[in-house]
């Protein structure tokens, strides 16, 4: 992945995030209305309300979903709800992982690091035992080749 901005040689990941609830990060293939209203459709009931910023793949959504918008050319936050500052959030934190803790990164493997990240951000208030320990149980019985991580 390339540093800096702009979309060029990087691979475009979307984030949903529900309000006091979890979020999910993951790899897509393009930033496209069809690939992103797929997303809200698979993850988001129907009348939910969405809050985005002002990327034009989110257009449309209004149909199925109550939908504000954030320009943030304009603005980060409206009447003290109107905002995207818990996703953008976790997108700054996964950053600060990706190049200060792990540095390099393929592509192959990012959905592993987003579900990580995705962990760690959900479990942010806990204490770092209990997180521990939780880990720990979703790993009880199960085994991890070197050719299964590696899809081979």
């Amino acid at each position: 992945m390339n540093a800096g901005r702009g979309a060029v040689g990087k691979a475009a990941v979307a984030g949903l995030l529900e309000r006091g609830g979890g979020v999910r990060a993951r790899v897509i293939p393009n930033t496209s209305s069809a690939v992103l209203h797929g997303l809200v459709q698979e993850n988001v009931q129907p009348g939910a309300t969405l809050f985005t910023d002002a990327h034009a793949g989110y257009r449309g959504l209004g149909s199925q979903y109550a939908r504000a918008v954030v320009d943030h050319a304009y603005e980060c936050v409206r009447d003290h709800v109107v905002h995207t500052n818990s996703l953008e959030n976790f997108w700054s934190l996964l950053k600060r992982t990706l190049q200060g803790t792990y540095v390099s990164v393929d592509v192959d493997h990012l959905d592993a690091y987003l579900d990580e990240q995705a962990f760690r951000f959900r479990e942010r208030h806990g204490k770092d035992a209990d997180r521990f320990e939780r880990t720990l149980k979703q790993v009880e019985g199960k085994r991890l080749t070197y050719s299964e991580l590696i899809g081979k």
